[in-house]
């Protein structure tokens, strides 16, 4: 079953993002989105509430209410981004859950001041995002091709240390990883490699999905596939607003994390952008403000249903690039599934039991995918020495972080919230950078025509499509 072509107004087809795939390619693309964020989703909880529980301010049995209040305010998150409504949603293939530039943040506003603080700065931050959303859409002006493809390789490069931790179980400790979860990790890789390469095009669509579903009933055998939780876990959830109690707010508690609001929307840009790109949607400053509204509102939404900040999750942003499928519904489509496990414990507990090595080589893909995103974009610039050096010192200003993630520990914790992300650090070098070296020419861009650099953006080679979406007219 191929696309169903939706027309306009005037008789004519929408673009590509706006076409309904039929359920037999729905399904599984949205799986497949599923599959590959959600390790990732549910890491934020897990990784701040364990803190919380470390200090005494969360009761260990509220650890898995944290984990389906996130997956399922991810849920109502991705549609409001992915069907949007009048000022809120991009209207692309974008995946939403919450973000890893908050943990630190809100660890220390939970140790210091209880849980119920960490919602009302939460809550204080998403409304300060919808209030900045227009202003901080202005920006994209100075995104031109040579900072945005600079931002979307930082983001993939950031990533990889992700994925080493899934492949090696967890987290890779001083004695390295584990051989036997690496090598799942690479047979995973493998396995989508070959399906990309001898497969049909309708597999090799879903080839992400396929490897890691093969690579967990692989693991299943040698004991790296464990449901321990499933039995216990319950048929029926819902999600209550308020359940650790009203919200606190704390003047510094809500200082910091509208800080961390600006980490987020530097990260939500380059997200908006990269895909963009990908599915040759030209972005303008009201499509970005509207994104990044529906991230504050999100927020908020998070504040009051127990869980934290919202972005967009850059993994999934591969997933597209690999899939060459741009239609917005499939990510509709998975905001649903997010939901649905939101409110059904047992089968968001199904998922957690799939083997992290399985994970880690789907996100070895998948992040190399957007690095690779990011090199295509920069492929489109003339390169001087000038641009040369804005891609060369903001990468590395980037990468300071990732390869020693604990640089920053003597620095006051404002700096360390902007600058322990490589992601932001490296978007802030680049847009200054491209103004201090590029001004005259980034002055004339200013006066006569703010997006024009993305001309040479949208001319670039795209995804190749395959199969029944090959012989589509392409927009």
């Amino acid at each position: 079953m191929g696309f169903r072509r939706r027309m306009g107004a005037d008789g004519r087809p929408l673009e590509s993002v706006d076409e309904l795939p039929g359920w037999r390619q729905l399904i599984p693309l949205g799986l497949q989105h599923v599959l590959a964020m959600y390790a990732g989703a549910v890491a934020v909880p897990l990784v701040v509430g364990g803190a919380l529980i470390a200090a005494g301010k969360l009761n260990p049995d509220d650890l898995g209410y944290l984990v389906t209040a996130d997956l399922f305010v991810a849920g109502i998150a991705t549609l409001i981004q992915s069907i949007g409504f009048k000022w809120f949603g991009v209207r692309l293939p974008l995946m939403q859950g919450c973000t890893f530039a908050a943990v630190a943040p809100m660890i220390v506003i939970g140790s210091t001041y209880g849980v119920a603080a960490i919602y009302g700065s939460v809550i204080a931050s998403g409304v300060f995002m919808m209030l900045m959303a227009p202003l901080f859409a202005r920006l994209v002006r100075f995104f031109p091709p040579l900072v945005t493809g600079t931002v979307i390789l930082i983001i993939g490069l950031s990533l990889m240390g992700v994925a080493a931790n899934w492949a090696a179980g967890g987290i890779v400790t001083e004695d390295g990883a584990e051989p036997a979860g690496v090598a799942l990790a690479a047979g995973v890789l493998l396995f989508i490699v070959l399906i990309e390469r001898f497969g049909p095009p309708v597999l090799a669509r879903i080839s992400i999905l396929l490897g890691i579903v093969v690579g967990t009933l692989v693991a299943i055998p040698f004991g790296q596939a464990h449901w321990t939780k499933v039995g216990s876990a319950d048929w029926v959830g819902v999600t209550t607003p308020f359940h650790f109690g009203f919200p606190i707010f704390e003047v510094s508690a809500i200082v910091s994390m509208c800080i961390v609001a600006l980490v987020i929307m530097t990260e939500t840009t380059g997200d908006i952008l990269a895909i963009g790109e990908i599915v040759d949607v030209r972005i303008d400053g009201g499509r970005l403000a509207d994104g990044l509204r529906a991230d504050g509102l999100s927020t908020v939404l998070g504040g009051v249903f127990n869980t934290f900040p919202y972005t967009a999750f850059a993994q999934n942003v591969g997933l597209v690039s690999i899939t060459g499928v741009r239609s917005r519904f499939v990510a509709t489509f998975a905001g649903g599934v997010l939901l649905i496990l939101g409110l059904t414990p047992k089968m968001g507990a199904l998922v957690e039991g799939i083997p992290q090595p399985v994970l880690g080589g789907a996100g070895i893909a998948l992040f190399g995918m957007v690095a690779a995103s990011g090199v295509r974009t920069l492929s489109t610039v003339k390169f001087n020495n000038r641009n040369i050096l804005v891609v060369a010192i903001a990468l590395g200003i980037a990468m300071i972080p990732v390869v020693r993630d604990d640089f920053y520990n003597a620095f006051p914790t404002w700096f360390k919230t902007i600058f322990h992300s490589g992601i932001s650090a490296g978007a802030i070098v680049a847009i200054l950078l491209n103004l201090l070296l590029n001004s005259d020419k980034q002055r004339k861009q200013l006066e006569n025509e703010p997006l024009a650099a993305y001309d040479a953006v949208r001319e670039s080679p795209q995804v190749e499509p395959r199969g029944e979406a090959a012989r589509m007219p392409q927009h």
